[in-house]
């Protein structure tokens, strides 16, 4: 081979190697839904620049070194747009077996060409046979993957199964699952050896992986945070971990693009009701019970009275043995009593006498992310970028509202949502704010028409949020941080 041949060949793996990077990023962010990826895509240019105008240029490539040359300037432009990502590619081990396979298959299809002679190596239709290793290779990936879930799932089992006195707590909803989890761990640990799942883990595979690695055969109670994205997924999870006790929180139309109606989003959660040995369940919603149910069912402790939510915590009273009960807290937001006296109620329960409860609520600490109180340079920030339904940004916005000084909101508006949500939380934003940010292009035209007392500043790259800050504020003034959204959306 000369040394033109090399330099094609070297060209020819970077460029391959950069377009998978760009792929398997996205497949990632869309949790490896191909659908999801080529149609949902909130970004969709991002698909034509970084992967069919390459790919077209690619296949009819004029065969001279100055046009190979073209070929590195997309990867130094894809290494910029990789670096600029808020949310980069994770190497986990499904994505470091996808690459190893795909390098795999590249090497082999040079090789393939080197033997075959090919006269000439370079017209459109070889080109085409270049790029074959991108769709096998996601075709195999998934395909193993599917093998190690199934393998991993059925180890999973067998872990479970040699602890018959392990009581499986599964708490789903639409919101605030992973704050009801948390609350709830807080409530028994001190009396229980109590697991939880980590971070927001709630979907089969993160569990099966959870079981595995972390859940210890000492464990008297796990709970576990159920989540999903089409009927049969809270399913899935029930088959494996048979909780006793479920937990359904508020249900409404969070990721209702995936589930096209509010009434599958219900059937989907109730299928955590489905759990062999389930012995009780508490629910939220008392006017859309489940069809059906064969335990008994709780409805979360609707009659918390004397709420009071500031700045400074949250004070409420709740019957308890027939007395009412006074707490205080300092997890922020009215509404999170519901989830508190769910916490309450199921902690009641499993036997933890009122006094030691009334102890426990005052100590809890709020959940990362989710309506979390800061203070930074004498500024008071409200950091709720993991809430992302209405009624808790409403809340947060109303909880700032309290603020006296100066108030900055940095938003993008309700990802998963509809046009009528946003105009709601753009309306609460122009009654309480003095500057509202808003970050993303998703629903930034929704929210400028519709905020109009605040000055307005749209920010499409959130890398600069840090200095536009320090710009804008000074000792005193809140900031809120409603929701956050990763730079592709």
């Amino acid at each position: 081979m000369q040394t033109l041949d090399y330099f094609l060949m070297l060209t020819h793996w970077v460029f391959l190697v950069a377009l998978g990077y760009y792929v398997i990023t996205n497949f990632q962010w869309y949790h490896y839904k191909f659908l999801r990826v080529v149609f949902k895509h909130h970004k969709f240019r991002w698909h034509i620049i970084y992967f069919i105008l390459p790919v077209i240029y690619f296949i009819f490539i004029p065969d001279n070194v100055y046009s190979y040359i073209v070929l590195y300037l997309y990867v130094i432009a894809l290494a910029i747009w990789a670096f600029n990502l808020s949310k980069k590619l994770i190497f986990t081990g499904r994505v470091l077996r996808f690459f190893f396979i795909y390098i795999s298959f590249i090497l082999f299809n040079d090789l393939l060409f080197l033997n075959v002679g090919l006269d000439n190596p370079h017209t459109p239709l070889v080109e085409c046979v270049y790029l074959l290793p991108l769709p096998i290779s996601l075709f195999l990936s998934n395909l193993l993957e599917k093998i190690l879930l199934n393998r991993y799932k059925k180890l999973a089992k067998e872990k479970l199964a040699i602890m018959p006195n392990l009581k499986v707590i599964a708490i789903t909803g639409s919101y605030g699952k992973t704050s009801l989890k948390n609350f709830l761990f807080q409530m028994l640990h001190e009396d229980f050896k109590v697991y939880t799942t980590p971070r927001s883990v709630n979907t089969l595979a993160g569990i099966i992986a959870d079981i595995n690695q972390n859940l210890s055969p000492l464990t008297d109670i796990y709970i576990i945070e159920a989540g999903a994205r089409a009927i049969g997924n809270i399913k899935e999870i029930v088959d494996l971990v048979s909780p006793q006790i479920v937990v359904v929180g508020k249900i409404g139309e969070a990721h209702i693009e995936y589930f096209k109606d509010i009434q599958t989003i219900y059937a989907t959660k109730y299928e955590i009701l489905q759990s062999p040995y389930l012995q009780k369940a508490y629910i939220y919603e008392k006017n859309t019970p489940p069809t059906s149910c064969n335990a008994p069912i709780f409805y979360f402790p609707h009659n918390a009275k004397n709420i009071n939510a500031t700045l400074d915590g949250t004070t409420f009273s709740l019957e308890l043995d027939s007395t009412q009960v006074e707490f205080s807290t300092k997890i922020l937001g009215a509404f999170n009593v519901i989830n508190i006296s769910a916490a309450i109620a199921v902690a009641k329960d499993l036997g933890i006498p009122t006094k030691e409860i009334v102890k426990l609520v005052s100590k809890l600490e709020p959940t990362s992310h989710r309506l979390s109180k800061i203070n930074v340079n004498n500024k008071l920030i409200l950091d709720d970028s993991y809430n992302g339904n209405l009624d808790g940004m409403l809340e947060a916005i109303r909880l700032s509202s309290l603020h006296k000084d100066k108030k900055i909101i940095v938003t993008p508006g309700l990802v998963e949502s509809n046009e009528e949500s946003n105009i709601k939380l753009a309306q609460a934003i122009d009654k309480v704010f003095d500057i509202a940010i808003i970050t993303g292009e998703l629903n930034s035209k929704i929210l400028q028409s519709n905020i109009h007392n605040p000055q307005k500043i749209v920010l499409k790259d959130k890398n600069h949020i840090e200095n536009l800050l320090k710009s804008l504020t000074h000792e005193g003034d809140l900031i809120l941080f409603a929701n956050d959204a990763p730079s592709y959306i």
